[in-house]
């Protein structure tokens, strides 16, 4: 594990760089899961995650002539605006090479940071070999995000500041990727008090250091899809897998319905925003992962916050619709004057918000005479949407739904 008086020291050189971000208590999550629930909110670290820790520790141990020439990065994206930031404030060029599908807010957000943006790769491994070959032919030092001990101490930084606020933690929940950040929390927790649980969360799309962790040795998996693009690694690598055998207790894993219900559920009842890395921990207590006691006191690292708008508006959409707060209908009328009417009253009478219309009498597939009409609802909740269905049906209305 990383020493305890690395992670100090690197918590020492940050001080004054890095924000001390908020460990705050949850208590609509509280109430949900029946344990108390601790959040620490890098979401609202200076460049939106964790990453600044341990790009920050790194290039502050670089050489004169090493800052001078410059660095370089493969990340998805919060990586790359920690050593963007970081480098910046040496003066120090950087280059960073971001996987194509890499959302706009991550790319547009490091450029916003000095750095040089280069797309390669349809994930973060292929980003990282076309880095290191950058790297060796441009004499770069290259900054790795996870696999490198200085950035594993500064990450662990996170879990000195939980531990100053709260040293009655019996659980931490961290999001797994790489392995960076669960390398440096765990080495710091299990030397400051072993009776505290590690539990690492990875996505099922990305299961490389779950798989890695059951078997005991590093495995690679053949792709990666996940929502959680910040923790979307596709190979697991020794260094960090050592480390986390040693110092986790266990690794689970949640699928992008579950991520999404977290970063929903974070917005909307913790009027915090989470990128889908950020909230694996709060889908694993959401989604009955772990077996819980009232007298858990848990802490969850929401990792960042950097969530692409458009994501964000399909998670909500998403979330509406299986929390039954909207519906489709495509009805089939008799196309007449005042038919159209006659079934808005009925949404009328029923409290039902008509949000969007579509009016079709000219499709092939209609007998003559009829009209389709899609609509979208705002409803409220399951029951409601239930008596919709049911005067639909009392009226003598044939549909279907289209979600």
């Amino acid at each position: 594990m990383i020493p305890l008086s690395e992670i100090i020291k690197a918590k020492k050189k940050i001080n004054g760089i890095v924000n001390k971000t908020p460990f705050a208590f949850a208590p609509l999550l509280t109430e949900r899961v029946g344990a108390k629930v601790y959040l620490k909110k890098e979401n609202l670290q200076i460049t939106g995650a964790y990453k600044i820790r341990g790009a920050y520790n790194k290039i502050a141990s670089l050489s004169k002539e090493e800052k001078q020439r410059g660095v370089i990065a493969a990340s998805a994206g919060n990586h790359a605006q920690g050593v963007a930031y970081s480098a910046a404030l040496f003066k120090t060029p950087a280059t960073i090479i971001m996987p194509e599908a890499t959302p706009l807010l991550k790319v547009v957000g490091t450029k916003a940071l000095g750095a040089k943006v280069i797309l390669k790769g349809s994930n973060y491994d292929e980003a990282y070999e076309f880095a290191t070959t950058y790297a060796q032919e441009n004499s770069l030092t290259f900054i790795h995000p996870f696999k490198d001990r200085q950035i594993m101490a500064g990450q662990g930084t996170v879990a000195l500041e939980m531990y100053d606020e709260r040293d009655d933690l019996n659980m931490v929940l961290v999001p797994i990727g790489g392995g960076g950040l669960i390398s440096g929390v765990a080495s710091a927790i299990k030397q400051l008090d072993p009776k505290i649980k590690i539990i690492g969360i990875t996505s099922k799309g990305a299961p490389a250091m779950y798989e890695s962790f059951k078997e005991k040795k590093p495995l690679s998996t053949n792709g990666v899809r996940t929502i959680a693009d910040g923790i979307a690694v596709r190979d697991a690598s020794k260094e960090n897998l050592d480390i986390i055998l040693e110092c986790v207790d266990d690794i689970i894993q949640v699928d992008d319905e579950e991520i999404a219900n977290a970063v929903l559920f974070l917005l909307e009842r913790q009027k915090i925003v989470v990128e889908g890395a950020g909230a694996v921990g709060v889908a694993a207590l959401m989604h009955d992962k772990i077996k819980l006691k009232p007298t858990d006191n848990i802490g969850v690292i929401l990792s960042g916050g950097n969530i692409d708008v458009g994501m964000l508006s399909v998670i909500i959409e998403k979330g509406q619709i299986k929390a039954h707060r909207k519906m489709k209908l495509l009805i089939t009328l008799i196309d007449k004057p005042g038919a159209l009417r006659g079934l808005t009253d009925i949404f009328e009478e029923l409290s039902a918000n008509i949000i969007q219309v579509d009016y079709d009498r000219i499709s092939t597939t209609l007998s003559y005479g009829d009209a389709n009409v899609t609509i979208a609802l705002e409803t409220k909740g399951k029951e409601h949407q239930e008596s919709i269905r049911e005067e639909l049906k009392k009226r003598g209305y044939r549909f279907h739904e289209e979600f």
